[in-house]
């Protein structure tokens, strides 16, 4: 399938919104011919019918409104992007880009960094949330000057140092058939509906990490990134879910959650903070990197 366009997603938007190629093409500067064309080539490139036409003007199909709702974020999102990037020097860089996962922003850097703060003000860091399998490669091809990912092993192209550690465990609401177990192994809870993310981010490349330790996948119905709206899903029943201990003990008693302790061997997870190699030595970079990993 060929790549999405800006311009034809932008026509696309106006013409729901606007409810009318003429109007979307007004508001878009653009004849009414060129608004058309942008939609039909979208149509063409996706091989789907996006928008009805008829003498009241147009209107999106179920595809076409699923489409628009992704176009609007999509859209959002480069707006947000380039007023981001509006805030950089001439040069196209701010003084330290800080990669890091979830995880890592979650249970370790907000301390970190208060207490770097407190005598640093005048550094600008710019903390930019990322999965641990994009770090090393973000940063070994410069688009971070720090990252921070978990792995078994430290990634390649870049010089890594181990971070911290933690666990992930298994969180059921109270009540729950398995909420009077200490601890378990994942295989133990398969009769029941689990929430994703998992570790590893998506569940295909969950079970070719775990596979040995699992007789058949879990059944995942929902799959959750956020770690608090994990932990309200769990609340409302919607299943049991995989969340860092950590951060997990902040939800279990104004959520009536249980924390289980998983004995499989990755819930062990190792986090590690890496930099270029021609980055390691200049001071600012090299500055930060020893208090995080004081």
């Amino acid at each position: 399938m060929k790549k999405l366009d800006i311009p034809s997603l932008e026509a696309f938007v106006a013409a729901v919104e606007e409810k009318s190629l003429s109007r979307a093409a007004q508001r878009e500067n653009l004849v009414t011919s060129a608004v058309s064309k942008r939609i039909t080539d979208l149509e063409l490139r996706l091989d789907k019918t996006l928008l009805l036409r008829h003498g009241r003007g147009v209107e999106p199909t179920p595809a076409g409104m699923l489409l628009y709702q992704h176009a609007k974020s999509i859209l959002r999102n480069l707006r947000l992007t380039e007023n981001l990037i509006h805030e950089f020097a001439n040069d196209g860089k701010a003084q330290i880009r800080l990669l890091a996962n979830p995880s890592a922003i979650w249970q370790f850097l907000p301390q970190q960094m208060a207490a770097y703060f407190k005598t640093h003000r005048s550094l600008r860091v710019d903390l930019v949330e990322c999965h641990s399998y994009d770090v090393p490669r973000m940063i070994a091809e410069d688009s971070g000057d720090i990252g921070i990912y978990h792995a078994d092993m430290p990634g390649t192209g870049v010089i890594s140092y181990p971070y911290k550690q933690d666990r992930v465990g298994l969180v059921v609401p109270n009540g729950h058939p398995l909420a009077q177990r200490q601890s378990l192994f994942l295989e133990e809870a398969l009769a029941y509906d689990l929430l994703g993310y998992f570790p590893r981010h998506s569940l295909e490349s969950f079970l070719a990490y775990v596979e040995p330790s699992l007789s058949r996948p879990p059944n995942v119905n929902l799959q959750v990134s956020n770690f608090e709206t994990r932990c309200r899903m769990i609340k409302e029943g919607l299943g049991i879910g995989v969340v860092p201990e950590q951060i997990a003990a902040n939800y279990l008693q104004p959520m009536g959650l249980q924390l289980l302790h998983l004995e499989d061997s990755w819930a062990q997870r190792q986090f590690y903070l890496c930099v270029k190699a021609v980055d390691a030595q200049q001071p600012v970079i090299r500055e930060l990197v020893d208090a995080l990993l004081q």
